[in-house]
């Protein structure tokens, strides 16, 4: 047996996966040949196992970092994998599937996984890039975000697992419009609330019987929007990182970045400006939400207080970063964040060098530089876990 906390460090591009102490890095597993999917990301399931997706073999992966075993399950499901999502209870996962390597979605294929009994359906639904929640109870529903045209559509899960074979066509138990450009997804178990990202702002539903019924939406509080969503169970509110400026991906340097956080119980919304640059996803500590912002000036670990002040910690440069005039997504290294809301560490890549940064969120002070045998090439992607975090109260993969 381990000791709390572990990093998961995933080299989808090498396809390596490491589980390593922290903050000293001694690895306790490895696994080799899995190039995990850094879209659909790492799922926190109970009791300290986590779900991911391999894309190249096809399987979705139960991992249990504190046990002696590493992979305690493996289902095949149909990839590349957009996006990945459990019940409240964790048994219940669904696997939506998206672009991959390819310039436009051409996969309509949904897959649902009952990890109790290793039961699988796979389904059409609708090409595009889903996302996906999956509502718990005596009659889980799986409810899609599609884009273009816009919706929730809402199956029931047992309808998906008893499909037959040959992928057929699924029909939506129910149906709730929203905008097009839907992208961000979360789940309050707690509410049994929905939320999706659009322009507009936050769209949410909750279930009533087996139908979804629209609430107000949750305004975005700024010129600026979000493109990710995240639910912090501890604290029951919603955190995104607001994107503005120029649309045009070349002058990404000048876009302005902001975090979002809106409290579920009081209503409440805190903007943070975070500065200029490449800010996406965001990972949650004990105490601080932390985000990387990559930028020709210079790279930061940014950690957010639950009482809003900001500390700044520089991160060395990266060879192959984003360049001014050139795209900041394709070809280029770029930074993974991970923390666990049971603990103080935040762990952040610096990709193509094989490092790790591993910072202390109360001080900002570094802790270690875990350096690896693999370049971590794309920033890798990492999940940060304790046994009993509670991070599986966030039930979509990250």
């Amino acid at each position: 047996m381990t000791t709390d906390p572990l990093l998961l460090v995933s080299g989808q591009v090498e396809g390596v996966v490491r589980v390593l102490t922290v903050p000293d890095g001694v690895e306790v597993h490895r696994l080799t040949g899995r190039h995990l999917s850094e879209h659909a990301g790492f799922l926190a399931l109970p009791g300290g196992r986590v779900a991911c997706v391999d894309d190249r073999r096809g399987e979705l992966l139960v991992l249990d970092p504190f046990g002696g075993e590493l992979v305690t399950a493996a289902v095949p499901v149909a990839v590349p994998a957009e996006h990945l999502a459990a019940d409240p209870s964790g048994r219940l996962l669904a696997v939506t599937t998206g672009l991959g390597k390819n310039a436009e979605p051409w996969s309509d294929l949904l897959t649902v996984v009952d990890l109790a009994t290793g039961e699988a359906g796979r389904v059409r639904t609708r090409v595009g890039e889903p996302g996906v929640t999956v509502l718990g109870g005596e009659d889980p529903l799986v409810v899609l975000r599609h884009r273009k045209p816009g919706a929730f559509a809402a199956h029931r899960f047992a309808d998906l697992l008893g499909a037959g074979p040959g992928c057929p066509p699924a029909v939506p138990h129910a149906r709730l419009p929203l905008p097009d450009d839907g992208h961000g997804d979360a789940h309050d178990p707690s509410g049994g609330t929905v939320f999706a990202a659009t322009g507009e702002g936050v769209h949410r539903a909750r279930r009533e019987g087996g139908a979804l019924v629209a609430e107000p939406v949750i305004p975005w509080e700024s010129p600026a929007r979000g493109w990710y969503l995240r639910l912090d169970p501890a604290r029951r509110a919603l955190w995104s990182t607001l994107r503005g400026g120029p649309a045009d991906p070349p002058r990404w340097p000048e876009w302005t970045n902001q975090a979002w956080r809106h409290e579920l119980g009081t209503g409440r919304t805190v903007l943070t400006d975070l500065g200029p640059g490449l800010v996406f996803r965001l990972a949650l500590a004990r105490d601080h939400a932390a985000f990387s912002r990559v930028h020709p000036d210079g790279d930061e670990l940014l950690l957010l207080d639950t009482g809003g002040g900001v500390r700044r910690v520089p991160l060395p440069p990266m060879d192959g970063a984003p360049r001014r005039g050139g795209t900041p997504w394709e070809g280029v290294e770029r930074r993974a964040v991970a923390a666990s809301p049971g603990a103080d560490w935040v762990a952040v890549t610096r990709g193509g060098h094989g490092e790790v940064h591993v910072v202390d969120a109360r001080t900002g002070s570094q802790a270690a530089r875990l350096r690896l045998d693999t370049g971590l090439r794309h920033g890798g992607h990492v999940l940060l876990r304790t046994r009993s975090d509670g991070a599986e109260g966030d039930p979509v993969g990250r």
